[in-house]
């Protein structure tokens, strides 16, 4: 009784949440090193980068969040996903949510979304839920 108690309490302590997951993108100095190595499984490895893109000039903050999939199914899809983006500390600065229609099977799709952020340095994105469907 005892040994089923403790393992249960290994594999309850041991699993893993991915409620939320760093977001993809060319570069993302937070990840560990355990992180930069997972590689997204299932529908969610459709959407190939996710990132901030800061566009700020003269004086005006214009941060963008800009993303690429490419369909891996063999049926039109649609794509909804869910972010949020925070700060060091884990306090989240901003979220939002996406949606990609009419997705055709091997097509790329491109996209950004301007964002309330006033800086990039030390945010991180974070997808918070991910869903491919059929598209009729």
């Amino acid at each position: 009784m005892i040994v089923i108690l403790v393992v249960v309490l290994v594999i309850a302590l041991g699993d893993s949440d991915e409620s939320t997951t760093p977001a993809p993108g060319e570069t993302n100095t937070d990840m560990t090193p355990q992180e930069a190595t997972q590689e997204p499984r299932g529908e969610r490895a459709d959407l190939t980068s996710f990132q901030l893109d800061d566009r700020s000039e003269a004086g005006i903050t214009s941060i963008w969040v800009v993303w690429e999939l490419k369909n891996s199914s063999s049926e039109k899809s649609n794509y909804s996903w869910d972010w949020e983006a925070v700060d060091a500390s884990g306090t989240r600065l901003t979220n939002g949510s996406q949606l990609e229609t009419d997705v055709q099977p091997g097509q790329t799709a491109r996209g950004e979304y301007p964002t309330t952020l006033k800086t990039v340095k030390g945010v991180k994105l974070n997808i918070t839920s991910f869903n491919r469907t059929a598209s009729h």
